[in-house]
């Protein structure tokens, strides 16, 4: 039975689907309310809008995380793993391409 993921990953996860999914729209509505040629009504409820998204929806809210540990630092983006598991995984053989160096 395959280890279950941790909170922070499955976290994560669902904030990068929830921005995947309203990017468009959240765009569409920032650059409404960031235009100052458009009158400030049209603006106010473009910023309205705003505020009735999500919390998992705006950007800020993904944060690259290690998919073994859910550890949020030292993460090696390319592998998607903190370091330590990078260097677990990689003694192990487990990640292709990768071996310890030697000189």
């Amino acid at each position: 039975m395959p280890p279950r993921p941790n909170v922070r990953v499955l976290r994560d996860i669902k904030a990068r689907k929830g921005v995947a999914e309203n990017e468009i729209s959240r765009r569409a509505y920032l650059y409404v309310a960031r235009n100052q040629t458009l009158p400030a009504q049209v603006r106010y409820q473009a910023q309205l809008q705003l505020n009735n998204f999500g919390r998992y929806t705006r950007p800020t809210t993904v944060k690259n995380r290690c998919i073994a540990s859910g550890r949020g630092r030292g993460i090696i983006s390319e592998f998607g793993l903190c370091r330590f598991q990078f260097r677990l995984k990689a003694l192990a053989g487990e990640l292709p391409g990768v071996q310890k160096a030697s000189w």
